[in-house]
Formats: C-alpha cells, sequence, structure tokens
C-alpha cells in the first residue's frame, strides 16, 4: 500500500528482510500476482533469493544498508521476528507490518506485559535476571516451571525445565545466564495455532484451526481439522487472535500459538509473521497465509480462507526426512515443497509436504 491509501500496482516491488524458506514462500505468492521481491539478507545465497527478482547481501544491522535496499522497494516486509529495531527506523510507513509487532514480540517479557494488559489467559510467569531471582520465581510460581530467554529463542532453542530446586542452577547455565522469563507449567492437552490477516483499514481473515504436534521443541505436525478438545474454543481463540492484531495494528499474517487448557485457550506466543503451522493453507485453503499477507502488506483486498477438502495434514520434513523425496513425489497425495537449503542438518527444516482429502 501506497502512503496515500492506493494499493501497490502488479510491477511494484516488495522488499523481503530475511531469505529463509518463509520468504521463499512469500516470495513465490507475490510473483503471482503480478509483484517483484527483492530479498535482503547477510547469507552468500539464502534459498528465497533463487525465485526473487533481486537480492542485497548484507548486515540486518546495516542501518545503510537497509535504507539503500528500502529506497529500491515499494514495500517492505519480514519473513523473521529477531531483527535489530533501530536499522529498521529510516523505513518509515515502507514497513509491513511496523515495527511496533517486533517490538512486541521479539522479547517474551515484552510480549507477556502487552498479553497482560490485552487481559488474555497465559500461563503465570516472572522475569527472571539472575539466580537469585530464578529462586523467587520457583516460590512464587512453584514446579515445575519453563525458563526462556526473552530474546532468539526458536524451535525450542534457549529454553529449560526447572522440575526440582536443584534444577535451577543448571537450567540457568543451559540457557546461557540470558534474561529470561520463567513460566510456570502447564496441564494442556494440545496446542493449537490461530492465523490471522489483518488489514490497515481494520479487515480481518483467520484461518481454520491446526492442532500442532511437536517433537523436541520443533514442530513435526499440523493436522486440520483439530478435533476435540480444541473444537470448543475455537471461536474465542480467533476473537482473540484478531483483538491482538487490532490492538498492535498489525498489518499482514500473524500467528497465536494457544495451549487447550480446561479453562479455555491459553496464549503461548505470538508470530508477528506468516508461520510454519500455516504451510498447509498453500493447498488446503482457497487462500494462502502467503497471498493473503502479500495482499495485507500492498492494499489489496483480502480473499476467503475457507478450508479446501475434509480435511488437511502438513508435515515438516527435518534433516534426513528430505532423502525421502524420491518417494514423496511419487506420491499422488503429496504436495512436497523442498525448500533447497544445503546441508540436511539435524533439526534443520528441509521442505514439508501437505495431504488434502
Amino acid at each position: 500500500m501506497r502512503a496515500d491509501g492506493t494499493a501497490l500496482a502488479p510491477g511494484s516491488t516488495i522488499g523481503i528482510i530475511g531469505g529463509g524458506q518463509l520468504g521463499r514462500m512469500l516470495g513465490i505468492a507475490a510473483a503471482q500476482l503480478g509483484y517483484r521481491c527483492h530479498i535482503y539478507d547477510p547469507h552468500e545465497a539464502p534459498c528465497a533469493a533463487e525465485v526473487a527478482a533481486a537480492f542485497t547481501r548484507g548486515s540486518f544491522d546495516d542501518a545503510a544498508a537497509i535504507a539503500a535496499f528500502a529506497a529500491a522497494c515499494d514495500v517492505v516486509t519480514y519473513e523473521f521476528e529477531n531483527l535489530p529495531i533501530g536499522p529498521l527506523g529510516a523505513l518509515g510507513g515502507k514497513l509491513r507490518p511496523a515495527t511496533r509487532s517486533l517490538e512486541t514480540t521479539q522479547d517474551r517479557a515484552v510480549e507477556k506485559r502487552f498479553l497482560d494488559a490485552a487481559g488474555v489467559r497465559i500461563a503465570p510467569w516472572a522475569e527472571v535476571d539472575d539466580e537469585a531471582s530464578l529462586d523467587a520465581a520457583i516460590e512464587t510460581l512453584g514446579l515445575p516451571l519453563l525458563l526462556k530467554t526473552r530474546r532468539f529463542g526458536y524451535d525450542g532453542k534457549g529454553q529449560a525445565w526447572v522440575r526440582a530446586p536443584e534444577d535451577a542452577a543448571a537450567a540457568w547455565a543451559a540457557i546461557g545466564r540470558h534474561p529470561a522469563v520463567a513460566e510456570k507449567g502447564m496441564h494442556f492437552t494440545a496446542e493449537y495455532s490461530v492465523i490471522v490477516a489483518h488489514t490497515a483499514d481494520g479487515a480481518s481473515a483467520s484461518w481454520p484451526v491446526s492442532r500442532n504436534i511437536h517433537q523436541g521443541g520443533i514442530l513435526r505436525r499440523s493436522e486440520i481439522p483439530p478435533g476435540a478438545p480444541i473444537d470448543g474454543q475455537i471461536a474465542e481463540a480467533a476473537a482473540i487472535a484478531a483483538m491482538l492484531a487490532e490492538r498492535l495494528g498489525h498489518i499482514g499474517v500473524m500467528t497465536v500459538e494457544y495451549f487447550a487448557c480446561a479453562d479455555g485457550p491459553v496464549v503461548n506466543e505470538i508470530a508477528p509473521r506468516v508461520h510454519n503451522s500455516g504451510h498447509w493453507t498453500i493447498e488446503g485453503s482457497a487462500t494462502s497465509q502467503f497471498e493473503q499477507h502479500i495482499r495485507a502488506i500492498c492494499g489489496l483486498p483480502l480473499r476467503d480462507t475457507r478450508l479446501v477438502g475434509s480435511a488437511v495434514s502438513m508435515d515438516n520434513l527435518i534433516g534426513d526426512d528430505v532423502e525421502q523425496w524420491a518417494a514423496l513425489i511419487a506420491d499422488p497425495n503429496a504436495h512436497v515443497h523442498f525448500y533447497d537449503k544445503g546441508e540436511a542438518r539435524p533439526g534443520r527444516k528441509m521442505g514439508h509436504v501437505t495431504r488434502v482429502t
């Protein structure tokens, strides 16, 4: 969308900060709508650059390089949230979503204060800056509790459980003694996510909810419809996600992850972007999360998000899973996406496969 509120016409250039698989899929969706994409990333050959019209290699904290990159773009977005805020200041209204979404979600303590102020259910928590404050959190919250670094944690990284008082010192060391939050261990029956798109004029649209199954802190599988007990929480969870997007002034796609608890949906965390649990929307929904994000940031109308078919599943291809490529490609029911990320290291997301029935 331009500064005057008019939509960006096909042929305009969308800048994407970050060159991973989410940037790659955003670029593919943008190209289908006639837009050019320009990737900005510090790596030599990021996988998103292979499907983009232009690529700039530069550091995320190089304000001058980011400003020069943005000057060549009509609108700029990002594919992940762990970005330095300062260098993004020069982007002004070109950046969609704006820095408020980043500032709120890239620090877990800031995010939890935002969620508390919004009045939604979250796990009881406390800030932890040293071993003394960790001991105080144990006393206040009880055990077990989960210690999470305030910044840069993802896919289970930067987390450690404290299940007994004598675990505290080892848990603090395991997260590198970085500023953290402690969360009371929650009893839940399932994990799920609501993905919502929100526009500058306040319109919003969410997708059918997915049940998310994790292994080792990494999303392994998403299933739609999610089934019991999530079905009874969907309306409230979707309303919460839309409300949070509105409070942030978010423009684009945003994901809210939940625990299904006895008292209702408990917000785990927010991702201010397209999300792994929404990859199924490419084949499984009338409009993918990636196309919808492009529509929102360019000022185009949002489209229908209904489920295509009766059920959808999405499985991540992690590490050596990608070696199954021949069988997967031969499977007539499999929609296969390979990210072309090179070496298949343990824990690295190399692709995904979606099945629609």
